[in-house]
């Protein structure tokens, strides 16, 4: 028997947080168990993307610009947005520990979202909701830019 990635954990997905448990199912069966060695580059920054992986066991280490910046484990995630773009990766994610990951490709999934235009569309939702949210949390941002640089301005150093 061919194992998959687990309903509940993709529920907890942002991507595909709107979608139906039955949905969800028809998503998760496409998924394929993929080992690799402690220390081995499981995706590279830069890199183009085409796959999304749910772990199973084991950890991984996120490096941004060579600069350790989380670790993976059991139910977390990565790469859900080259399920739609198949855009250069935005970090390295390496095994730091023997991982164990469910991954699906660009390639498995296109045709389900394809043959499928409800799922298709809640996808489109969901990713409309996620770039609303960045965008809000960039305006915020630039808003405590806004004050801390008024406030060095107002900083006199003797």
């Amino acid at each position: 028997m061919i194992r998959s990635a687990s309903v509940e954990v993709l529920q907890r997905v942002p991507l595909f947080a709107d979608l139906t448990k039955h949905e969800v199912q028809k998503i998760a069966r496409l998924f394929k168990e993929r080992c690799f060695s402690r220390g081995e580059t499981v995706v590279k920054e830069g890199s183009g993307g085409a796959a999304f992986f749910v772990i199973e066991s084991g950890e991984a280490t996120v490096f941004i610009d060579g600069k350790k910046r989380a670790t993976l484990k059991h139910g977390d995630y990565f790469g859900e947005i080259a399920l739609i773009d198949e855009g250069a990766r935005m970090a390295t994610i390496t095994a730091s520990s023997e991982l164990v990951c469910y991954g699906l490709t660009y390639w498995d999934f296109r045709p389900v979202v394809e043959k499928n235009g409800v799922i298709g569309w809640k996808l489109l939702q969901r990713m409309a909701k996620m770039l609303r949210a960045t965008r809000q949390e960039a305006h915020e941002l630039e808003n405590a830019l806004a004050v801390l640089r008024r406030f060095a301005g107002r900083v006199h150093i003797a």
